[in-house]
This record gives structure tokens, C-alpha cells and sequence, in this order.
């Protein structure tokens, strides 16, 4: 495989692990505070991940150059899932997911400042159909919602914090200087988990973990494994093969997981006229495969 369809492929497999989050997100929300549940599940995939890096060697004394940039990009991760818990907590998870495929029309904003990623006019129309189909969504298939511009608090919450995962993309390849994407994740992961300690170190106190319902064990162990460590080496991976439009472009595949996801969790499927968005989020990921 050429380096671009490895990326291509590790994206496909981000999308469907990313999906899962939001189901079992949206379960255990109302259980516990966003930033105990992810100090938790950041202390234990960094601790995973920490484990292979030594088995892989370790380490390298060049990796330690700079720290400060683990710290941004951990800031950035931290800001993106305490924002996607907190709007669990009010909003579906479908609609969550359609706002998070939003993310590549700012990513490719983000791209453009930051490393001159320029759009061509296949990928730019990809972009714009797919907001329509998230928006779509989001507002529930409501065209008078749509129209007074009213999204739910749990979406607007979220849109903040896919604006950090936007920012996210364009910043890997800036800020790595040759650090194995293992050993770039493993600081990051690191530094977000410190991050997470001292924000939630209240949040983490107050929580009766004894008493905890079991959706919230199950969300903090698959979110740690498939949604953490996981989603991020492979993010990393295609961040360094991918432009930062179609790294974000596979977003377009969640809400379709999600509904696949609340299905098979016994949760029902989403009205028709939703569906609607959702196709136009697929025509937009085929666009953009397509392109070039």
C-alpha cells in the first residue's frame, strides 16, 4: 500500500472507533463529570500506550526536545473530549456526530493558515455539501430551526470543541520534528492526562466511584483502548500522509456509524428525514476520496 492509502485506511478505522463514543458517551454522561470520566480514561491509555513505547524501545532522547508542543496538542485533545462529554449530556448522539463532520470545512481553514494546505474546487464543493448535510441533521431535519439558527446547548458546546480537534489536525505535522508517531502520541498523551488531573482533580474527588452504574466502566474502557489511545495513534499516523481536509473528511462516515452503533445497542434509529443529511455526509467523503 502507498503511504496515502495507509492513511486512507487508518482514517476508515478512526471513524468506526470514534462512533462508538457516542453511544456509550451519551449512556454514561448523566453518571459522572466529563472531566473525571476522561482524567480516568487518559490515565489509563497513556499507561497502555506507555507500555508499548518501552517495548518498542522507548523514549528517544530527540523526542524530549521542546515538551511545551505535547502540551498543545494535549491542550487541544483535553478541550475536544471534556466539550464532547458535557454536550452528551443534553444532546443525541447523532446529532453530536453530525456536528462533529463540521470539522473538516475548519480543519481545512486551519490547514490554510497554518501549513498553506490550499482546497481545489472538487474538495471545497465535498466540503460544503457536507455542512449542509450535517446541518441538516443537527437541526433535526427542521428547516424552520434551521432558518432561526437555533441549535441545542449540547451541539453548541460541542461545536467548540470540534473547532480544538479542527485545530488538532494541522498541528501535528507542524509541531512533530521526526518523532515516531507512537512516541509523538505517547507525549501528548501524556500531557493531556496531567492537564486533565488538575482541571478534574474536583470532579475526580467528588465522584462516588464505588456506586458508579456499569455503562460508565464500560464507556471509560472502551473510550481508553478504542477511542483514546487508538483513535489517536491513528489520527497521528494519517495526519503525517493526508492533507488536513481529508484527514478530517472521514468525520463524514460517523453519524453513519452511529446510527449502526445505536442500533445494535437496542436504541432505535434516527426519523427518515434525518437520513437525508446523513447521505449527503456520504456523497461528501466519496467527493473527497476522489479528489486529485
Amino acid at each position: 500500500m502507498t503511504p496515502a492509502a495507509r492513511g486512507h485506511l487508518a482514517m476508515l478505522t478512526f471513524s468506526a472507533c470514534v462512533a462508538g463514543s457516542f453511544s456509550l458517551g451519551a449512556m454514561a454522561a448523566p453518571h459522572i463529570a466529563p472531566s473525571a470520566l476522561n482524567a480516568v480514561r487518559f490515565a489509563l491509555a497513556t499507561l497502555l500506550l506507555g507500555a508499548v513505547v518501552v517495548m518498542r524501545g522507548g523514549v528517544p532522547r530527540a523526542a524530549l526536545t521542546a515538551p511545551w508542543r505535547y502540551g498543545v496538542i494535549g491542550a487541544l485533545m483535553v478541550a475536544y473530549f471534556v466539550l464532547m462529554f458535557e454536550g452528551l449530556r443534553t444532546a443525541a448522539p447523532v446529532s453530536m456526530a453530525a456536528v462533529f463532520t463540521l470539522t473538516p470545512v475548519m480543519a481545512a481553514g486551519f490547514g490554510w493558515l497554518l501549513l498553506r494546505q490550499h482546497l481545489s474546487r472538487r474538495m471545497a464543493l465535498a466540503l460544503a455539501i457536507g455542512g449542509a448535510g450535517a446541518l441538516w441533521v443537527i437541526f433535526r431535519a427542521d428547516l424552520s430551526a434551521l432558518l432561526r439558527f437555533a441549535p441545542g446547548r449540547g451541539e453548541m458546546v460541542y461545536l467548540l470543541g470540534c473547532a480544538a480537534h479542527a485545530i488538532y489536525a494541522p498541528m501535528v505535522p507542524r509541531l512533530n520534528r521526526g518523532e515516531p508517531g507512537l512516541v509523538f502520541t505517547f507525549g501528548t498523551m501524556v500531557a493531556g492526562t496531567l492537564l486533565l488531573i488538575v482541571f478534574g482533580w474536583g470532579a475526580l474527588r467528588a465522584t462516588d466511584w464505588a456506586a458508579l452504574p456499569g455503562i460508565v466502566w464500560v464507556t471509560i474502557l472502551y473510550t481508553t483502548v478504542a477511542a483514546t489511545a487508538l483513535s489517536t495513534v491513528l489520527l497521528q499516523f494519517a495526519a503525517m500522509r493526508l492533507p488536513s481536509a481529508k484527514v478530517m473528511a472521514y468525520t463524514y462516515l460517523i453519524p453513519s456509524w452511529v446510527i449502526l452503533w445505536e442500533l445494535a445497542l437496542g436504541r432505535g434509529a434516527p426519523p427518515a428525514a434525518i437520513l437525508v443529511g446523513i447521505g449527503l455526509t456520504v456523497v461528501a467523503l466519496l467527493l473527497l476520496l476522489r479528489d486529485g
